[in-house]
């Protein structure tokens, strides 16, 4: 489906089944809540799903990779080489996310939205290049609004392709691109309106000069560039980035598809901001990884009313955040599914 066409199909779930869900999870063998998040996490999935026996079959991780014309402010620690270098590190398997992925069980690919480099054509890299890389939006709009549009619907065929190929049930989001905390923190401020310094975090981990400078550029951007605060394409088009569309549109897509999207880090909830100023109802299908260590994530969060699922100071990217939480949403569904309740089990209930 076109861009047009996958927002009006997506629908939010029935919130009518949720008092259901949670007398199921209620029932289990357990006193009431002491599953903390992981019962939270079994309803929401229930919801998603239309039915109380939700189930996770099938996972699969998606890292979209570009890079980002703004790069050339010197707003990261390490050289714009570093994103091709690191797609053919994820093609051989051998980064952080294809260790978790092969832990957990999980279907990756690379997603190619606009790396400045010439990949060879088959083998599990798919190619959605729209551009090689945005312009610096310091300069210039990073893209144009037919290249946004372009962006977000490879990032719907990704995941479309995908699906048809064989359902699937949960998709992590991640992500791969110099300089894209800048993008991602631009789209935030835009979007909450709050003060850029207080959002920019050190990325891959620039000095205290360097955080400065990241600042300075970001804020002379969006004075430059004037992004409108609720419209999702116009933020995209004048400070995104190509992956970050790319994950926007796939989140879209499985959405709309009725399935559950597990976002990473700051530039994947970045993602999911686009996406819900784009369709609010795509929210009850997100769900955040992790909370990451760059400042902005949380702003995001605010807006889209969700909480990170787990803690553990990360900050890498690549959707290794978005990995271990999937894990924590299939065990949340197994045990609504496969936990005794006291009634089954014969085991008396509280003040029985």
């Amino acid at each position: 489906m076109n861009l047009e066409e996958t927002l009006a199909a997506i629908r939010p779930v029935d919130q009518g089944l949720r008092a259901a869900a949670k007398r199921r999870m209620d029932t289990k063998t357990k006193p009431l809540g002491s599953l903390g998040a992981l019962e939270e996490l079994a309803v929401r999935m229930a919801l998603i799903q239309g039915r109380l026996d939700p189930s996770v079959s099938r996972k699969a991780s998606f890292v979209f990779a570009a890079d980002h014309g703004v790069a050339e402010e010197g707003v990261s620690a390490f050289p714009a080489a570093v994103t091709p270098q690191m797609v053919l590190n994820f093609l051989g398997g051998g980064a952080a996310i294809n260790v978790l992925c092969r832990h957990y069980g999980i279907e990756m690919r690379v997603v190619d939205m606009g790396v400045d480099f010439d990949f060879p054509p088959g083998g599990a890299l798919l190619h959605k290049k729209v551009r090689r890389g945005t312009r610096n939006f310091l300069k210039e709009d990073a893209l144009t609004r037919a290249e946004a549009v372009s962006a977000l619907e490879g990032g719907i065929a990704v995941f479309e392709e995908a699906f048809a190929h064989k359902p699937i049930d949960l998709v992590g989001l991640g992500d791969m691109g110099i300089g894209n905390t800048a993008s991602a923190t631009a789209i935030i401020a835009a979007a909450t309106g709050k003060p850029v310094g207080p959002l920019t975090g050190r990325g891959t981990g620039v000095d205290d000069a360097g955080l400065s400078k990241k600042i300075r550029v970001i804020e002379n951007a969006l004075t430059l560039r004037r992004p409108a605060g609720n419209d999702g394409l116009d933020i995209l088009s004048k400070v995104g980035g190509l992956e970050i569309a790319g994950i926007a549109g796939c989140a879209l897509a499985a959405a709309r598809l009725g399935r559950a999207v597990m976002l990473d880090g700051i530039i994947s909830t970045a993602a999911g901001l686009v996406a819900y100023l784009l369709q609010p109802a795509v929210k009850d299908y997100l769900f955040i990884g992790h909370r990451s260590v760059e400042r902005g994530q949380e702003a995001a969060c605010e807006i889209l009313g969700l909480a990170p699922i787990v803690d553990l100071g990360m900050r890498l990217g690549e959707g290794t955040g978005a990995a271990v939480a999937m894990d924590l949403v299939e065990a949340a569904c197994r045990i609504m599914d496969e936990m005794a309740s006291f009634e089954s089990a014969g085991v008396s209930e509280k003040g029985a």
